[in-house]
């Protein structure tokens, strides 16, 4: 390849770094404000879930910076530069995962009264069920923020000079000290004003680029010339990398793994004050997440129309796709210190959200799943200390895992994949136990063990053996204006234009018929193939050993297909419940006395006379009449269960 010479790109300022690092004072300021503010509230409860009175707007916003990480702020613009706009076919994606996570998953973990999500499958099914999966949410949920560290401080360490692993160790300390200090409430806080931070670095980002590129209707022309813009392929192949099926189907799996039954967004939406605002928060999120994959999918077109005639990754003036985000923004904002740093701000505002809430997640899995199993009698002062300690251990463990990161290529890939092939088989774990009432716990363990068996299969497969070049090429990238090494600057523009290289058939290496079919799907079908799996395996096993009796689960804990169609008659929804009492009036006065008990104890300590202990405030919690001494509010009735 022809050597050309790289432009002069300015590395970090001095406003630069103080742009930056009021974001981390920021963030580590509201763990301290909270730290004070909840001083007096010494509960597990009110550390690891705020008390379950948290509100829909923060939420929301929490849940959008969580899991739009810096993952997306970086690895999804270089997605459409180099693969098009099919990339916004998310936006159909992510409707799906809200709608059934809202309807089906949310209401019955918030009615249930759990604080950890894995307790629903001790309730529904066995305590070794519950274990499984909280080993293996722990390992995933590691292994992510360990992408989510170090790829973003290594893509920018490369391009802007900022140093990588004080970046790393920084963002590790930062996260770790505001969840130790604030708990939840903290978090969410947080992750609030981080969004807002995201946001800001995108548009400033966009106006800038679609100023230098002449304007809107350039940036379109460009992007339309450079096929940036052929969105929609209904070629079905799974093979294919993007396809709208494997974005619309494949990234719903996905990310319903992500948001359906992922602890993180539990946890949050548990966290609110009423089903409603749980609900709502997640409606809410999803109009953050509309924003920032439209703020991504611009800058990836405004990114194109700046490099269309020079691609910086083709002359190497990078050696990544994932760097090309923080190099646009190097280039643009040459002339504009402080900008730089506003970025960078923006794409750490990711990373930190998702930390601190992975740290969170953790800590209280660990905290009520198996700390709580061993030590039976732990009182709500020393629960507040292991819930903090947990914080820190965590905190250093994902800090740590960061290194790992290094060997796992394109950021938005290997957080895609970490996450199909783990949130796949738990996806499909929490569906067999919720739609599935027939299910017995051998059944959902076995299911749960066979999905990660092909989830992991065909995930490892496909990392060492890659697709073939002709299903994941990039559209076509031109060096046709970048000077070669041995000119001067002055010299007309080379007419030389890029297309990616791929070996003739006499050349490429024989490959099987497994590394050709089976590992070469794409990686968001990964979700898919575990979840798959696990509800296949888990319903074949289930019949083999005597499918579970509708007498033994309680109805607050399922919700059968059958709710789907409500024009179907009562005794076809009596044939789906598989003979659960849904329709029981006693069953549902048990399930009504089992959420007062439960927001009791969530909201306070052991009941005084007065009905509530609560020192901090000298009213009593919401709902409560003092003269009845009982919850009179309980934002539920009959008709939700049916």
């Amino acid at each position: 390849m022809s050597q050309f010479i790289t432009p002069e790109i300015n590395i970090f300022s001095p406003w630069d770094y103080i742009v930056f690092a009021a974001l981390f004072l920021i963030s580590g300021g509201i763990g301290i404000f909270f730290a004070i503010k909840e001083r007096h509230k010494t509960t597990s409860a009110d550390f690891l879930v705020g008390g379950k009175q948290m509100t829909c707007g923060p939420v929301a916003l929490s849940l959008t910076a969580s899991f739009m990480s810096a993952v997306t702020v970086l690895g999804a613009p270089a997605e459409v530069y180099l693969f098009g706009a099919s990339f916004s076919i998310f936006f159909i994606a992510y409707t799906f995962v809200v709608l059934f996570s809202a309807e089906l998953f949310i209401p019955i973990f918030y009615r249930s009264g759990i604080t950890s999500t894995y307790e629903y499958l001790e309730l529904r099914f066995h305590k070794f069920v519950r274990y499984a999966a909280t080993i293996m949410y722990i390992i995933q949920t590691i292994l992510y923020t360990g992408v989510v560290v170090y790829a973003p401080a290594l893509a920018l360490n490369q391009v802007t000079g900022f140093d990588l692993w004080g970046s790393v160790f920084a963002t590790g300390i930062v996260c770790t000290f505001y969840c130790t200090l604030g708990g939840l409430k903290a978090v969410v806080w947080t992750d609030a004003f981080q969004m807002i931070v995201m946001v800001v670095g995108f548009l400033s980002v966009l106006i800038e680029g679609t100023i230098q590129n002449g304007g809107p209707s350039k940036v379109w022309e460009a992007a339309t010339n450079g096929s940036r813009l052929d969105i929609v392929s209904f070629e079905v192949d799974p093979l294919r990398r993007h396809t709208f099926w494997t974005i619309a189907v494949g990234g719903t799996f996905t990310w319903l793994g992500i948001y359906g039954v992922n602890q993180s967004t539990v946890q949050r939406c548990i966290s609110c004050k009423s089903e409603k605002h749980a609900k709502l928060a997640l409606y809410l999120n999803l109009l953050g997440l509309w924003i920032i994959l439209v703020c991504a999918v611009f800058s990836g077109l405004v990114m194109y129309a700046h490099y269309q005639d020079c691609d910086p990754w083709t002359a190497e003036f990078i050696s990544a796709p994932d760097q090309m985000m923080p190099y646009f923004v190097m280039d643009i904002f040459k002339s504009m210190p402080g900008l730089p740093g506003l970025f960078v701000a923006c794409a750490f505002s990711g990373t930190l959200s998702t930390v601190a809430a992975s740290i969170n997640a953790l800590a209280t899995v660990t905290y009520e799943d198996i700390v709580k199993n061993i030590f039976k009698n732990i009182s709500d002062r020393k629960g507040t200390w292991i819930s903090k300690g947990l914080c820190v251990v965590f905190g250093v463990l994902c800090t740590v895992m960061a290194v790992v990161a290094s060997k796992m290529g394109g950021v938005v890939q290997a957080a895609l994949s970490i996450h199909g092939m783990c949130g796949g088989p738990m996806l499909g774990l929490f569906t067999l136990g919720i739609l599935f009432p027939c299910t017995n716990w051998k059944g959902a363990l076995g299911g749960l063990f066979t999905g990660y068996i092909m989830s992991f299969w065909v995930g490892i497969g496909g990392f060492i053996y890659p697709a073939p070049p002709s299903k994941t090429l990039p559209l076509p990238l031109s060096t046709a204006q970048c000077v070669l090494a041995n000119l001067t600057s002055n010299t007309t523009a080379i007419t030389s234009t890029f297309l990616p290289i791929t070996l003739s058939p006499a050349t490429a290496p024989a490959r099987s018929v497994l590394e050709d079919n089976w590992y070469s799907i794409s990686y968001l079908y990964y979700s898919a193939v575990g979840c798959l799996s696990c509800i296949i395996i888990g319903l074949l096993i289930s019949f083999v050993t005597g499918r579970e009796h509708g007498r033994n689960i309680k109805p607050l804990l399922i919700r059968p297909v059958c709710n789907l169609f409500c024009f179907w008659s009562d005794k076809y929804k009596a044939k789906c419940w598989c003979g659960v009492r849904h329709d029981s009036e006693e069953d549902f006065d048990h399930q009504e006395s089992l959420q007062k008990d439960v927001k009791m104890d969530a909201i306070t300590d052991q009941p005084t006379e007065n009905g509530f202990d609560n020192e901090s405030s000298k009213k009593p919690p919401p709902g409560y009449n003092t003269e009845e001494k009982s919850y009179t509010n309980l934002d539920i009735d009959k008709e939700s269960y049916m």
